[in-house]
């Protein structure tokens, strides 16, 4: 199949620190790649990919030394993706609602990923363009807007080999991980709170968005004393991987619906543990006392710690390995391909007046 895949321009494929979304459309790209497919990647000129790179900046947005003009060049990419469609079996775009009244013009398959929550104004453009297919990331996600034409859920996927299983936690000290964007919906503040009343240390890594500086600065900087609370800044895949591998337990206190949570299958493939608060996909992404604890509240967060302690690593490592490798999630990216393809020349045949099987 010859397959587009449109991925945002902020962050580079893959990302060098935290990006969830580029992160997963790299994987999904380059094993598209490696099962025979032939794909071309509009993002960043700075990727790194298997796949055709159609470089729509120089280099990421987000390290443009000239700030780029982000809207600029997305409109860029649409008015390239679009010039170029009829090369494409399917067009595949990652980067959200301003994508939807393009692809109303193209007269090629088109399919959406959503990764994100969606507030009320989104939910209004997205409402307008339902029928377009989508693909969720978690049937939680589904339930919170269930009038989009849903193709069907995909679990987000990493390559377990780039996360090596960490037997044993570091001791030297024993440490409670936090990893991610340090916006207040991630829930620091809460896990600050967690290593406040039990007295651990909690290591944080993770960027800060402009729109979250204020936040940080006010709200979760003063806590940040270099010894119980320590701030690692964004970190490379490999330190990453070893920041969450040593960990006793990994933190994911959110407080709204997240979609997924990447952070917590990284966390589980290096066998450690996460303690996660039930909202959005956490059901989905965790096998409670299995492979972390799912808690409601601080105080239950609180209780959990020497429980996660005690579960066997391996397992959460496996869990991983079944579920939530990139094999799978590209598998089923594949099946969904083929469902929409389907579907649209369906659609043009009944629209042409052709006959179809069913008739």
């Amino acid at each position: 199949m010859r397959i587009a895949q449109v991925a945002p321009l902020w962050e580079r494929v893959p990302p060098p620190g935290y990006g969830g979304v580029e992160l997963v459309v790299g994987h999904l790209t380059d094993e598209l790649v490696r099962r025979g497919h032939q794909v071309t990647l509009f993002a960043s000129g700075d990727s790194q990919t298997l796949a055709r790179l159609a470089a729509i900046c120089p280099t990421a947005l987000r390290f443009d030394p000239d700030g780029g003009d982000l809207q600029s060049y997305e409109a860029l990419q649409y008015q390239q993706v679009f010039d170029r469609a009829n090369e494409f079996d399917l067009v595949h775009f990652h980067t959200g609602y301003l994508a939807l009244s393009h692809a109303e013009q193209f007269d090629v398959p088109v399919v959406h990923t959503l990764y994100k929550g969606l507030n009320r104004e989104k939910q209004a453009v997205f409402a307008q363009y339902r029928h377009q297919p989508f693909i969720s990331i978690s049937d939680a996600q589904q339930q919170r807007f269930p009038e989009l034409n849903y193709v069907r859920t995909v679990h987000n996927g990493i390559d377990p080999e780039n996360y090596p299983f960490v037997e044993e936690p570091a001791d030297d000290p024993p440490y409670l991980a936090f990893l991610g964007r340090l916006s207040p919906e991630k829930g620091l503040h809460h896990a600050i709170e967690i290593a406040k009343r039990t007295g651990w240390t909690l290591k944080i890594a993770g960027k800060v968005d402009l729109v979250d500086r204020t936040d940080f600065e006010t709200q979760i900087a003063p806590h940040i004393d270099g010894r119980q609370i320590q701030y690692h800044g964004e970190l490379s895949h490999y330190d990453k991987v070893r920041f969450l591998g040593y960990a006793t337990a990994t933190l994911f206190p959110v407080t709204w619906e997240e979609p997924f949570g990447l952070v917590s299958i990284e966390s589980m493939c290096t066998g450690t543990p996460v303690i996660a608060f039930k909202r959005g996909a956490v059901p989905e992404v965790i096998a409670h006392g299995t492979t972390g604890l799912i808690c409601e509240t601080v105080g239950e967060a609180i209780e959990a710690i020497p429980k996660a302690a005690e579960l066997n690593r391996q397992y959460s490592r496996d869990w991983v390995l079944r579920h939530f490798s990139v094999a799978s999630m590209v598998e089923k990216y594949e099946a969904a391909y083929q469902k929409v393809v389907n579907q649209f020349w369906m659609r043009s045949a009944l629209a042409d007046g052709e006959p179809t099987l069913a008739a």
